[in-house]
């Protein structure tokens, strides 16, 4: 029995049961319409149906027709059919916006959703758990940025790789996305480069513990403010407070967001045919983006105040959004990084940089410089070869002679005269540029000493 015909009968028994207690004088007309949840002409044209058919006069007469609005039966196949062969495993709202796009689709979302479930294609999403309070968002754009990666099968036939996501957290907006191999301290550099040249810098960034955001001395406790990781020193110099989320449920709405993404962004791409780390990122960048901002974002409680800070020399800011080492120059002027020898060419500021401390930043594409102080030396690429915008001449000096096999030696510079230093020996000094008197001739006669004197008289 179904609930239908169960509804039914009990009707018709709450009817009997009205109509005796009427026919004993014991309800009025009125009074057993209420209780029917009709009106009292409405129940005296039951009374009119009973008397003629008996109980059957009483059965809705729609039951058992279909209805005028009723999808045809060709239409619900077709859908079925679509789900099953291109669209399977997508989420049923993604499927039924990709209908009304793709083909002009004008059934609701909840039919569709009706449709699956009735034929088993699609299970019921289970329950939810434990209700748990939001944080409260944020009431302008750019007071906090979450980041975060998801490693995922993005593409089809392809290894997993890891989208890294920026999101403004007043609006859900998703200002970077992109497909890296392995997530550290490269893409992070890249996504906030990207960010904060566009938007400007925000007032917090909100992480997870990951090892290229924060030191944490012993697991699961809390982390090491002090000892600052890359990222951590790049955002302390850029005055950014960086926030650290202690568990998933924290970062829920970055990991929602991830859960929308996988559900929808990978469907795409496999549906596309798109394969290529490249493409990919093209399609997220030109694509994508703009329509899951437009579908997901949702407006600032305050739109006309900006948490962000324009910048004003981008060069700058990638100066300091990169990895930076401290490297001592070695005798011949090279710095060793990472198996790589960088060659420092010859500057008209010094005559040479052996010994000196110097910084080394490499940039988030691989590409490297190598800076004294504030001042660029010199930038290489990613091997580790000078670029051309830079003489590429080795600048060895006459008292550091090439210490490695293999390196030729260059023509030695011709160093300018300069006045030597105070405390240099007198050997050393020149006869033109020598202060004081000039040094007595051997030839004079010398003063004799009292001995000498009466030695030389005693002879005479």
């Amino acid at each position: 029995m179904n609930r239908t015909t169960w509804l039914q009968d009990r009707r018709m028994e709450k009817f009997s049961d009205v109509l005796s207690r009427w026919k004993a004088r014991e309800l009025s007309g009125q009074e057993a319409g209420e209780i029917l949840g009709c009106s009292e002409r409405q129940f005296r044209r039951y009374r009119r149906r009973y008397e003629e058919e008996g109980l059957e006069g009483l059965f809705d007469k729609r039951l058992g027709k279909a209805s005028a609005r009723r999808v045809p039966i060709d239409k619900v196949s077709w859908v079925l059919s679509e789900y099953r062969t291109h669209y399977r495993g997508w989420a049923i709202k993604h499927f039924h916006e990709h209908l009304q796009k793709q083909h002009n689709f004008r059934w609701s979302y909840t039919w569709v959703k009706t449709q699956l479930h009735t034929a088993r294609i699609v299970s019921p999403a289970p329950r939810r758990g434990a209700h748990r309070r939001k944080r409260p968002r944020k009431p302008c754009i750019g007071m906090m940025l979450h980041q975060d990666g998801s490693r995922f099968a993005w593409l089809a036939g392809q290894p997993e790789l890891d989208l890294i996501v920026t999101m403004d957290d007043a609006t859900s907006e998703i200002y970077s996305a992109f497909l890296v191999e392995e997530e550290g301290t490269a893409s992070t550099f890249r996504a906030l480069l990207e960010v904060f040249t566009k938007h400007g810098l925000p007032s917090s960034l909100y992480t997870d513990r990951g090892s290229h955001y924060f030191l944490t001395p012993n697991a699961g406790e809390a982390v090491d403010k002090e000892r600052l990781t890359q990222v951590g020193r790049a955002l302390s110099q850029l005055g950014i407070e960086h926030i650290a989320a202690y568990s998933p449920q924290a970062r829920g709405r970055s990991e929602r967001t991830f859960g929308t993404l996988q559900g929808r962004l990978a469907k795409e791409l496999r549906l596309f045919g798109i394969t290529d780390v490249a493409a990919a990122n093209e399609y997220i960048r030109e694509i994508y983006l703009p329509m899951h901002n437009e579908l997901f974002a949702r407006p600032p409680q305050i739109a006309q105040e900006s948490g962000f800070v324009k910048v004003r020399d981008p060069d700058a800011l990638a100066d300091i959004l990169c990895v930076q080492q401290h490297r001592v120059v070695a005798r011949d002027n090279t710095v060793s990084y990472q198996g790589r020898c960088l060659q420092l060419a010859q500057d008209p500021a010094r005559p040479h940089y052996v010994k000196a401390n110097v910084r080394v930043h490499e940039y988030p594409d691989g590409t490297l410089a190598v800076f004294h102080g504030p001042r660029r030396l010199a930038r290489y690429t990613a091997e580790g070869d000078a670029t051309v915008d830079v003489p590429t001449s080795a600048m060895v000096t006459p008292c550091s002679p090439p210490s490695r096999r293999g390196l030729e030696m260059s023509k030695l510079v011709a160093q300018p005269q300069r006045r030597p230093a105070l405390t240099a020996s007198a050997r050393a000094v020149l006869d033109a540029l020598q202060v004081g008197t000039k040094k007595r001739s051997s030839s004079r006669t010398k003063k004799l000493t009292r001995k000498e004197e009466i030695v030389a008289a005693v002879a005479a």
